[in-house]
């Protein structure tokens, strides 16, 4: 056993090696330009934060507005009627570890709002979970506590990921849902909000790679980053009270935290966050949590 355990974990790191031979950095590390204000509306300007990996700075795209903040910035403008103010604090290959300085230049600018893209380097590295969710979990007290709504994108599916090989897409797949889940659990607990990334994107990433992912087949498209900003734009004009909070359509849709966070790790487009039952926030078997299963469409018919 000793031996196959010892055979399979090189064929993974050599797996692994291989892939990230094949991915390469034909975009660099930085992503376009795309700090400022959007929106030809008047008022305050709404100050939105991007946090996280080259997905918070749309890494290969060479136009700013098919970043994922743009979009957001955009969208945001467009549901409150007023302007938004962009500061994309994230960085190409950052890990949850590197959350902490990023928290700095955001809390700097006082944000009405953080969005958090992260967890694809901890799997690339190998992080531990637990440490990862906890650096994770530091940096959504930090903006919690200074009055910053936050929204995390929960770990993606790097099993649609096209240059690793079976049976390392397997393993990362299963790492990625992992991870996700306690990042739900942590992130809600701090008091932030989390949108399923791995099975919001996941499907219809490996249904249309050619379509969802850029020329390196591993960081998305532009219309990969429009997707990812608009699974988070529901959430984020609900946490900003632009939209009407929705209640959970069945009773149990109310559960223990451990089991909303399973559940949204399951389910596409699924939000976790912190609710409270006959006045209580928490229960026998932990802190309440409330699914909400989120469409851009609908939220838009509505408003």
């Amino acid at each position: 056993m000793t031996a196959l355990g010892a055979t399979a974990y090189g064929l993974l790191v050599a797996e692994g090696l291989l892939a990230r031979k094949a991915i390469g950095r034909p975009h660099g590390m930085d992503g376009p330009p795309s700090d400022g204000t959007y929106g030809m509306f008047p008022g305050r300007a709404i100050k939105l934060a991007m946090l996280g990996d080259s997905t918070s700075v749309g890494l290969g795209m060479t136009d700013p507005a098919q970043t994922p903040g743009v979009v957001l910035a955009n969208g945001l403008a467009a549901v409150s009627e007023r302007p938004v103010r962009l500061l994309v604090a994230g960085r190409s290959g950052a890990s949850s570890a590197e959350l902490g300085e990023q928290v700095d230049r955001a809390l700097a600018m006082e944000p009405d709002v953080a969005v958090i893209f992260v967890g694809a380097n901890d799997i690339i590295t190998q992080t531990p979970p637990a440490i990862a969710v906890r650096h994770l979990t530091r940096s959504v007290r930090r903006l919690r506590e200074a009055g910053v709504e936050v929204i995390v994108g929960t770990c993606p599916d790097l099993g649609t990921v096209r240059p690793i090989a079976q049976p390392l897409r397997w393993v990362t797949r299963r790492w990625s849902r992992q991870l996700a889940a306690a990042q739900t659990v942590a992130v809600v607990d701090a008091g932030g909000r989390t949108v399923a990334f791995a099975d919001t994107l996941g499907p219809e990433f490996a249904t249309n790679p050619t379509e969802m992912f850029g020329p390196d087949r591993f960081h998305p498209s532009d219309r990969g980053y429009a997707q990812a900003a608009y699974a988070v734009l529901p959430s984020v004009c609900a946490a900003l009270g632009l939209w009407p909070e929705p209640r959970p359509a069945r009773g149990e849709e109310l559960q223990p935290i451990y089991l909303a966070a399973a559940t949204a790790a399951e389910e596409p487009g699924t939000e976790v966050t912190a609710t409270r039952v006959d006045g209580r926030a928490t229960g026998l078997h932990g802190k309440w949590a409330a699914l909400f299963r989120r469409r851009l469409g609908e939220q838009l018919n509505d408003a």
